[in-house]
């Protein structure tokens, strides 16, 4: 019936009928869950649900905070009379109100009345329920691939809608910068814009001849903090540095190596050219991220730091000099002493860093919160040092890897990562102690965009994989795929309703393929040596 599923629901007997008559009573607190929830019955439905406590036995639906649950825990209870939700704080009265609506028809979702209404039967029930983990979230790349604002929006109402909590936004990379600044506004006047983009996987891959760009103003990025914050979403911006940072070395040669002019990145992978590590770099970038802060209020700031090549660095003489100058032995010690420069600056504001687990090559600031993506190997190695981790191992949770081994699968990259595949998804590797357990903050799905030119295909890749991630993240450890199978097939009309273009079961739709265009796929055993031979130089 609920999709995540919870930890206990109980039907009872009878039923609940929402009508014109019901009233919405919020109880101190919950005013704005409230307002949300008039927010989305009101146009799909037509009931006025006035804001007021109910007169004698007039029926409402009342919502409360308790707060002896923990914040994001929810009571729902559903009675013939009326309908309780009571959360631990306001995170919690929200989750209750998104159980209350898949206890009702999927037009609920709907923008505008497709039926007229006189009155929805609630089937009477009892739910008990608190997430597993407390970071349930999804980071999404806009750097490869621009996202509109009224499309970043509607994602976050489907994470909501699959109670997830973080969305980490890839603001940069060697193919676009996406954030105004306004202290260098050439980031975007610049950097945002590229001449084409790479057409496929191949190494060899044409371009397709078409500019592409966008970025957020910072009034753009205040907006999507504020809508997400009222969805109970924190957003998490990433700043990537040192390496895929074309984008802003387009902007401002002189943050490259060599200071020659080049154009932002019209190719995928990694790529050779990084940034110096110059103090006017540094400083550089202390002004970026003191805009990043100011915009985005949430306690975790990324830095990136994966995929850094060093051979500019090992043949450039002035880094060469600069490394003897500051007694690093190696270009790794460089890495972590530039990442580390930065990592001073935001905790010195009182944020915490998030970075890719490629940091864990060298010294990790205290209060860093790694990100473990080449398998678990990076978490099972933080943990183990006293560090935060939140799981997104690429074969687990890598959404734009193919989702099957069928042959229309579109620009098929990587190993095939199935619907089961992500529903197996545990954050918490082997071998941990409790202790070091405890050290999983949770996970999240990523989203690398290369080969996502539209929210639409963005739909294709996402849905419904994040919907078995989500249940993964909410639900207990315990896995069973054929009753999800069932409810997601209930879940899926919902998701009609809401004009997601998810991936059938069958396949994708003929508009879904992208013929012609090659990928670059991997078989399972390979791309585990690949990840395995990455991945030595994190491995305790």
């Amino acid at each position: 019936m609920l999709l995540p599923r919870p930890h206990s629901l109980t039907p009872l007997d009878g039923t609940f009928l929402l009508g014109p008559d019901t009233v919405l009573s919020a109880g101190p607190g919950t005013v704005d869950t409230a307002e949300w929830l008039r927010s989305v019955l009101r146009p799909s439905t037509g009931l006025p649900l006035p804001p007021r406590a109910p007169a004698g036995d007039e029926p409402a639906i009342t919502l409360a905070l308790d707060p002896a649950l923990a914040a994001e825990a929810y009571r729902l209870d559903v009675r013939t009379e009326g309908v309780t939700l009571v959360g631990g704080a306001a995170s919690g009265v929200f989750y209750a109100c998104q159980a209350l609506l898949q206890l009702l028809p999927p037009a609920v979702h709907r923008r505008a009345r497709v039926d007229a209404v006189t009155s929805l039967p609630v089937p009477a029930v009892s739910v008990r329920d608190a997430p597993r983990f407390g970071w349930r979230g999804l980071m999404l790349d806009v750097a490869r691939h621009f996202m509109p604002k009224h499309d970043l929006l509607r994602l976050v109402d489907l994470l909501a809608l699959h109670r997830l909590n973080t969305l980490h936004l890839h603001l940069t990379d060697d193919q676009g910068w996406r954030l105004e600044i306004r202290r260098h506004p050439r980031l975007t006047e610049v950097g945002a814009w590229r001449a084409e983009s790479q057409r496929g996987a191949a190494v060899d891959a044409p371009g397709d001849g078409r500019p592409h760009g966008g970025f957020y103003t910072q009034d753009d990025i205040r907006e999507i903090v504020a809508y997400a914050a009222e969805r109970h979403i924190t957003v998490v911006p990433e700043i990537d540095v040192p390496g895929h940072s074309q984008a802003a070395i387009a902007a401002y040669p002189e943050l490259g190596v060599t200071g020659a002019p080049t154009a932002t990145s019209t190719r995928w992978g990694v790529n050779p050219r990084v940034l110096n590590t110059e103090d006017s770099t540094v400083a550089f970038y202390r002004d970026v991220l003191d805009e990043v802060m100011e915009l985005f209020p949430g306690p975790y700031i990324g830095l990136g730091g994966d995929e850094c090549p060093t051979t500019q660095w090992r043949e450039d003489p002035r880094t060469q000099e600069l490394m003897r100058q500051r007694g690093l032995a190696d270009e790794t010690a460089l890495r972590t002493w530039f990442t580390g420069r930065l990592a001073a600056h935001v905790t010195g504001a009182g944020r915490r860093v998030f970075g890719w687990d490629e940091i864990l090559e060298g010294p990790v600031p205290e209060g860093t919160v790694v990100a473990s993506w080449r398998g678990l190997t990076g978490a099972r190695t933080a943990a183990r040092r006293g560090l935060d981790v939140v799981s997104c191992p690429d074969d687990q949770v890598y959404l734009d890897y193919r989702q099957s081994e069928h042959p229309d699968e579109p620009i098929p990259f990587a190993v095939p990562l199935t619907l089961a595949d992500t529903y197996r998804f545990d954050p918490v590797p082997d071998g941990l102690t409790p202790v070091e357990a405890a050290r999983v903050l949770g996970g999240q799905a990523n989203v690398w965009t290369e080969h996502m030119d539209s929210p639409r295909t963005v739909d294709y890749y996402v849905f419904p994989r994040l919907c078995a991630i989500a249940e993964a993240l909410w639900s207990g450890a315990e896995r069973d795929f054929a009753d999800f199978r069932r409810r997601l097939a209930e879940h899926l009309p919902r998701l009609d309703a809401l004009g997601v273009e998810y991936r059938r079961d069958t396949g994708p739709l003929p508009w879904q393929t992208r013929p012609g265009i090659a990928g670059r796929p991997a078989d399972r055993q390979e791309w585990a040596a690949l990840i395995d031979s990455l991945v030595a130089p994190i491995r305790d």
